[in-house]
């Protein structure tokens, strides 16, 4: 778990930023990313889509440095999709001795640097918040559910889902509770919760997060779009062919 001299830090680091103009994100929320040490992580950096010309970048507080979008590295990639209005970081072979710090999702507009995202990125041989995979699907009408994992140190804590393109979130106490019609969350009140997602529509695809309190583990969710009923287009089909054959037969002579 994060200790609170590192919390300190953060602020302070705003308060850096302030001081040299930027304009940082408005939610003022302080999140944790946890992920397993060896693995990787693919974050997600939304942005207004007024902006999709602007130069967007993801900035490390461990060096000071600024990664540009369309970057490729052997560890780290950051590549720009306009059509989604997001940008993803993608961070290989996580070490804690290297990873562990601050990192902003930010924009440069008009000589001003703007802060739209930031977390603090924790590397650990056992997450406090896990998930089994980071990317899921399901089929257009069906249902879809994730599993998520939290540490023993994060059994009390609120548990939510939540999306990050319109941070709409979900919340799970410790019994069953459900909170819309198409999504459902239990938790067993050990180790994990439970997020049941029915009757899945195209425009549900998207980027994701389980959390525990503080702690958070993306998750990009995909929904494929429903092919058609083929039985029943072939069944159709023999309707229309059925009668022609039997019209060949009454007019012979």
């Amino acid at each position: 778990m994060v200790t609170y001299d590192k919390t300190e830090i953060f602020y302070i680091s705003i308060g850096f930023w302030l001081f040299l103009g930027v304009i940082c994100y408005s939610s003022g929320s302080y999140n944790i990313l946890t992920v397993k040490t060896g693995g990787s992580v693919t974050i997600p950096c939304y942005y207004d889509r007024k902006y999709k010309h602007q130069k967007k970048y993801w900035h490390s507080e461990i060096d000071m440095s600024n990664t540009y979008t369309n970057t490729t590295e052997e560890n780290l990639s950051v590549i720009d999709h306009p059509d989604q209005s997001l940008f993803t970081v993608t961070i290989r072979n996580l070490q804690s001795t290297k990873h562990d710090g601050h990192y902003y999702c930010a924009m440069k507009i008009e000589g001003k640097t703007i802060v739209t995202y930031g977390l603090y990125l924790q590397v650990q041989s056992e997450p406090d918040v896990s998930v089994v995979s980071s990317s899921v699907s399901g089929h257009e009408g069906g249902d879809i559910s994730v599993q998520c994992f939290y540490s023993s140190g994060y059994k009390d804590k609120l548990k939510q889902w939540c999306r990050y393109k319109d941070k709409s979130c979900y919340t799970v106490g410790r019994i069953n509770t459900s909170q819309n019609s198409s999504v459902q969350i239990s938790d067993d009140g050990r180790r994990s919760f439970t997020v049941l997602m029915t009757g899945l529509r195209l425009t549900d695809s998207g980027w994701y997060y389980c959390s525990a309190g503080e702690a958070l583990n993306p998750v990009h969710f995909t929904v494929i779009k429903a092919e058609p009923d083929k039985e029943k287009d072939a069944w159709r089909g023999e309707r229309v062919i059925e009668p022609i054959k039997w019209l060949g037969v009454i007019r012979r002579p």
